[in-house]
Order: structure tokens, then sequence, then C-alpha cells
């Protein structure tokens, strides 16, 4: 056990636990929305005085992978964190047809966040907690970007999960934690109405504020303008760069919360060194 806690053993180790829970995450990704989907079908149909529709049970345990086009149920030996991806050539076992390089990205990403957490903080309750708030992180960028919803199954468990781990002042103390939590949320509350208000549209939907209160939550309220700045700069040049290179139409919505979520990431390892480098050039 010991070994096992020496910094080489244990970014290893980490990064190694990372890949299994990013194959993990590609189900709660391709899934929960779903899952999501489901559960608002039954209500519309409860409330109408209808029977729910007929449909397979589906959680994330159950029932097993399969090839969404074949159907062919995914063996054990083909779920193997990128290597099944590299070994099948990136195609169904069953009916030939490319798997997306997605699954194994996913992977890839959680490895080396899990792997940076624990070169960054070390065995202990900090590298523990990071690599909660990156695998929610990982999730809510997918789901986004595929559906623009961030479920509310991640989001308001990883705002009270932040809380939690800052009763020990993990990663800054429970009272910046809980103004972190509020400002999060009161600070894009306001610029959705304000937006709203001068424009007649919707600018952004109210799990952003849910996403953004999880981190003030989870890192305090100190980074959240550096978490704000770095979230519009980016989703700026993305947004860009699909109207320039995708010929994506201005009106298209894109989803913020994957940039929210990137800048998240960014501050929980670098936030305090980056705020401290900005209000240095002041």
């Amino acid at each position: 056990m010991e070994t096992l806690l020496q910094p080489g053993p244990f970014i290893v180790v980490a990064s190694l636990i990372g890949l299994l829970i990013g194959s993990f995450l590609n189900v709660v990704i391709h899934r929960l929305p779903r899952m999501m989907e489901r559960d608002w079908a039954a209500q519309c149909a409860e409330l109408r005085g209808e029977a729910p529709p007929a449909a397979e049970a589906l959680s994330l345990l159950a029932p097993r992978s399969r090839c969404p086009l074949c159907n062919r149920q995914i063996g054990t030996l083909e779920n193997i964190p990128i290597l099944s991806y590299l070994l099948l050539r990136g195609r169904c076992k069953g009916c030939g047809e490319p798997i997306s390089p997605r699954y194994p990205l996913v992977e890839a990403t959680t490895g080396l966040l899990f792997g940076l957490a624990a070169w960054k903080l070390g065995p202990g309750l900090a590298a523990l907690g990071a690599m909660v708030f990156v695998a929610a992180m990982v999730a809510l960028t997918c789901i986004d970007f595929d559906t623009q919803l961030l479920p509310d199954d991640i989001t308001l468990p990883l705002l009270w999960l932040g809380l939690l781990f800052n009763l020990w002042n993990t990663y800054t103390d429970l009272s910046s934690a809980m103004i972190g939590a509020i400002a999060g949320y009161l600070s894009l509350w306001s610029v959705y109405w304000l937006f709203k208000l001068i424009t007649g549209k919707e600018g952004m939907g109210y799990g952003d504020f849910k996403l953004l209160a999880a981190i003030g939550a989870w890192l305090g309220w100190q980074v959240l303008p550096l978490t704000i700045l770095l979230s519009s700069f980016v989703g700026a040049l993305v947004g860009i760069a699909l109207i320039v290179l995708a010929r994506r139409g201005r009106n298209v919505p894109i989803p913020f919360g994957p940039y929210l979520a990137t800048a998240g990431v960014i501050a929980l390892f670098w936030g305090k060194s980056l705020t401290a480098a900005y209000l240095g050039l002041l």
C-alpha cells in the first residue's frame, strides 16, 4: 500500500482508474439524456391520464452495451478502454460500421485528468475530490454538446459535494464555497435576464447557472471571475471558428456548458496562480 502512495505509482494507478471511469462516462453520456426523455414522456402521459409509453428498461447499468446500428451486444474484451478501439480498428466487430472516436477520446481525457490530479495534488482527499470534479465536467461537456442540456442529476449533486469537501477546507474555506455557490448562480442568472430583457431571447439555460454555482461551491467565489472570463473567451473563439470554418449560422445556438466546464477544470488546477498573475498585471 505504501508503494502505491508513492508519487509515480499513484499517478499511474490514478490514470488507469481514470480510463475505466472514462469508459463508464461514455455510458452516462449516451444513456442519461435518454433516461431523462423517458421520464418526461412518462410524466406527460401521466398528466394526460394515459399509460406511459412501452419501452425496454434502461438504466446506467442495464442492459449491457450494444452497437446502436446492428444491436449486437458488446463483449467484455471489446470494452477495454482505448485498447479495444485500437484492436477493432475503430469498427464494430459485428457490422463493421465505424465506432465514434469520441469513445476513446473521453477515456483518454478522463485518464489524463485523473493522472494530472494525482500529480498536482498527491494522495489524499484533494486528489479524490478533483477526480470526482473532472469526471462530472467531462460528462457534462459531452452531454451539453449533444443535447444542450446540463442534467440536474449531475449538477446538483456536484454542488452539494463541493460544499461537503470544503467542510475540511479542501479547496477553499466553507464560507467562500457557500458564497461561491450563491454568486455563481446569481451572476449568470442576472446576465440571462438582462439579455432577455434587452433582446427578448434566452441567451443560456438554467443548467449553466447551476454549473457555475457548482464550480463556485468547489473552488470558492474568488475563482468565479477567472472562470467566467476563460469560458467566455474560449466560447467566443469556438463560436467564431464554427461560423467561419463550418459555415454555421449565427442563429444556431452554441452550448455554453462545455466552456464553463473547461474553465472550471483550469481553475481547479491553476486558478490561484492565474488569478495572482492577472492581479499582478494590474
